[in-house]
């Protein structure tokens, strides 16, 4: 497990999201302390991207915290957190189809300010992903959705996050780039990046995460260690397929 500090880089406390009148999300509560990896997994419509749009303030809090740091990110839009730190790799990817790789990659950095750091940290998003330095002048919506799923990750790291939220990243992928994809999260946790994950393969998850949250209709279920939730006959039966 990594080394982690007690204070909570992200804190979650009751937080509820609605559409309408109906309660996607209820009283859910969670932490990611700086280094770590934190896995949300559960079957689909558990609530797990609502509550990671939440954090990012794409949807509002219907009642509850969100704290960054320890501060709350109530009033802050996706840029202000993105300033801070905090930055996402949404489910479906979300590249910009008609830049080019490397076009991709400096929107990645636009609130930065540091040129000669910006192009170091290109040539470091393609040491992780050879294949993007081999394309980087291709168009983004001509690439397959494993290369643009790179893309969306390689994208992130170039705001230099603190806290890197992945919304199902092996959603639709072959298992060779279900590897690949894996192997560079570990790499980013390694690297001390903190990582929460939400990922619809959790066995993978569960093996890659130090702690895990089940979310079962919008509610935290179970927690604990990865190891041990991987262990448990409930989570066996109800995601592992045992």
């Amino acid at each position: 497990m990594s080394q982690t500090s007690t204070t909570p880089l992200l804190k979650a406390t009751g937080i509820k999201v609605a559409y309408g009148g109906i309660l996607a999300v209820k009283r859910v509560s969670f932490e990611v302390r700086p280094g770590e990896l934190v896995s949300l997994i559960g079957a689909n419509g558990a609530g797990k991207t609502t509550t990671l749009k939440a954090i990012t303030g794409l949807q509002p809090l219907a009642d509850g915290e969100i704290a960054l740091m320890g501060k709350t990110t109530r009033g802050q839009g996706a840029w202000d957190l993105v300033k801070q730190g905090l930055v996402m790799v949404p489910e479906g990817r979300g590249t910009f189809t008609r830049m080019t790789i490397v076009e991709n990659l400096q929107m990645g950095a636009f609130l930065r300010n540091d040129p000669r750091g910006v192009q170091d940290d290109i040539e470091k998003v393609f040491g992780l992903f050879p294949r993007l330095k081999e394309r980087r002048h291709q168009l983004a919506g001509t690439m397959s959705g494993g290369e643009q799923q790179m893309l969306a990750m390689g994208r992130a790291l170039m705001a230099r996050p603190r806290l890197l939220l992945l919304d199902e990243p092996s959603m639709g992928l072959s298992p060779i780039m279900v590897d690949k994809i894996f192997e560079v999260v570990a790499d980013i946790h390694r690297q001390g990046t903190a990582i929460l994950l939400v990922e619809q393969n959790a066995m993978r998850a569960l093996s890659l995460a130090d702690r895990a949250y089940v979310m079962d209709s919008g509610e935290i279920t179970m927690s604990g260690p990865a190891k041990a939730l991987a262990e448990d006959p409930k989570v066996k039966a109800a995601y592992l397929g045992e």
